[in-house]
């Protein structure tokens, strides 16, 4: 008698399947890589070095040394001033987004070590309302620069907003380029130092305010910078950009960034600089 089919043999039986959640297929090169072995390389592709997002807390563990960190102003949290409704009202949108990150806010600030040197360090999340800049975040991190002309401190802002100035609080939200600019101005006087990080992306107000007024102004690899994005721009001009138009490398070409660092390597090239400047 001749052998069942295959697919007799197997009828009824459950077909295994792998748990949602285990992979992720990197946008650049389209390779698939186990999520556990994704966070081990700090979320940096193993095959074409796409840099994925990183969020905050997440950051400020690879980039301190350990249990060094320590948060200031940690309680503050936006209100809603013009009771902004659209799609949705801002009020919930925050509360999606505290629930969604496990932040306050779309900042984090402290002070911290790195390769054993202290600094004043800011990091702004982008998966929070886009790491957009409201009265919050633009009062956190004037606080952080004055915290570190207090204490004598070199600062570090990564910043990582795609969202510029929070337009759901108005005014309020511009008045904040022009708050934290005259706060580095001061600090900067002092002669003290200001490490400017950038990564994917950081746009609109944020890009126009304190994220480029670096003493040194460091990029993550692709990322995209600038103010209006490139279809805007395309859009009001009626010319094609260049590829690789407000790209981290574009930009060091032409001068507005000094150095292109891989994620991998920027925790040890900011402590070589840390202890140069200080």
């Amino acid at each position: 008698m001749p052998h069942a089919p295959a697919l007799l043999v197997t009828k009824g039986l459950r077909k295994k399947s792998i748990p949602a959640g285990l992979w992720t297929k990197c946008p650049s090169c389209q390779t698939v890589m186990f999520n556990k072995t994704l966070r081990e390389g700090l979320l940096v592709c193993s095959k074409c070095s796409y840099h994925f997002i990183m969020g905050a807390w997440e950051r400020i563990r690879h980039l301190t040394d350990e249990n060094s960190f320590k948060e200031i102003d940690q309680n503050l949290q936006s209100e809603d001033p013009l009771k902004f409704t659209a799609v949705k009202a801002y009020s919930d949108k925050i509360k999606q987004d505290q629930k969604k990150t496990g932040l306050k806010e779309a900042c984090v600030t402290g002070e911290a070590k790195i390769c054993g040197k202290s600094c004043a360090l800011g990091v702004t999340d982008s998966r929070f309302i886009m790491g957009s800049m409201g009265s919050v975040v633009g009062e956190k991190i004037t606080r952080l620069i004055e915290y570190a002309l207090e204490h004598k401190l070199t600062l570090i802002i990564v910043s990582g907003s795609g969202g510029g100035a929070r337009m759901y609080e108005g005014a309020l939200s511009l008045m904040q380029m022009a708050k934290t600019s005259l706060a580095l101005n001061r600090y900067q006087k002092e002669r003290s130092s200001f490490i400017s990080v950038l990564t994917n992306p950081t746009m609109g107000g944020v890009m126009a305010s304190f994220a480029s007024l670096g003493d040194l102004i460091i990029a993550e690899p692709r990322a995209l910078l600038g103010f209006a994005g490139p279809r805007v721009i395309e859009q009001t001009i009626r010319q094609k950009l260049p590829k690789d138009f407000q790209t981290s490398e574009f930009l060091l070409d032409h001068g507005l960034v000094d150095m292109v660092i891989d994620r991998r390597e920027l925790k040890q090239k900011l402590g070589l600089l840390l202890e140069y400047l200080s």
